[in-house]
């Protein structure tokens, strides 16, 4: 099994299917995973496989290097579409995650001010006030909401602490619609188990999607496996699959996009 460590704390830039010409920010240690989630599906492995052994970085190194990439961009001209927080594992569990965000934006706004910056977030810390008002100042707050389904989100998502869907959503409906939600589909079992971790069908995308309309998020995301998984078995939701849901988010009045 082959799995994704990024460098820490810049790393790429990188072409996304979602966003563009991506500038990473990696919150997490260079050499580890740590993740309030240990999905079946991340490209980063599972979080026990890839324990660090190097601290986080601190918020004065990620504004170091930060600014000695863009200066070095800037140089050749190659400017980002986006400063994109993800990497190893949840950025906001970073206990300066707010201060990094204030000065992302400033050096954003120094050297490219037509980019965006944006946090990729499972959402397992947004109901800490701090994190909430630095998302509210991220052009693309994109948090992460697979199902509504509990037993399924145990199952794939795998929360290692306390987790109640409810509460998050309560929580997203808080952004005001300064949210973009991302959603995972897929197909296929897991490792040789005869349980399905389909949740294309109507029983999951349904309730989903009522509580989608409920959030009213600026946008939605949906999207399917793109690389290796720790867990073998799973398989990607059709291009059909996902255009139908993405059609059924568009007919709700709801921008959508839908990655292959």
């Amino acid at each position: 099994m082959s799995t994704v460590i990024y460098p820490s704390p810049i790393f790429g830039p990188i072409h996304s299917r979602r966003l563009g010409i991506s500038l990473g920010i990696n919150l997490q240690p260079a050499d580890g995973k740590v993740c309030t989630f240990d999905c079946i599906y991340c490209e980063c492995g599972f979080n026990k496989d890839h324990r660090p052994t190097l601290p986080r970085p601190s918020r004065e190194l990620v504004e170091q290097k930060l600014e000695e990439q863009l200066q070095k961009m800037v140089a050749e001209e190659q400017l980002p579409d986006v400063l994109t927080f993800a990497g190893n594992g949840e950025p906001t569990s970073h206990p300066d995650f707010a201060e990094i965000i204030d000065d992302t934006i400033h050096l954003r706004d120094k050297y490219c001010p037509n980019a965006k910056v944006c946090v990729l977030s499972n959402s397992t810390m947004i109901h800490r006030p701090e994190v909430h008002n630095a998302l509210m100042r991220v052009d693309d707050n994109i948090l992460k909401l697979d199902t509504i389904d509990p037993t399924y989100i145990n199952k794939v998502d795998r929360p290692t602490g306390h987790y109640d869907v409810q509460q998050i959503i309560k929580h997203m409906k808080a952004f005001n619609g300064h949210i973009i939600i991302q959603t995972m589909f897929m197909r296929g079992k897991t490792d040789g188990e005869k349980e399905s971790v389909d949740n294309t069908g109507e029983e999951f995308v349904s309730p989903w999607l009522e509580v989608v309309k409920q959030i009213k998020p600026q946008q939605v995301m949906v999207y399917t496996i793109d690389r290796e998984t720790p867990v073998k078995g799973l398989e990607k939701a059709s291009r059909e699959q996902l255009d139908a849901i993405r059609d059924r988010v568009i007919a709700a009045d709801i921008p959508c996009s839908a990655s292959y």
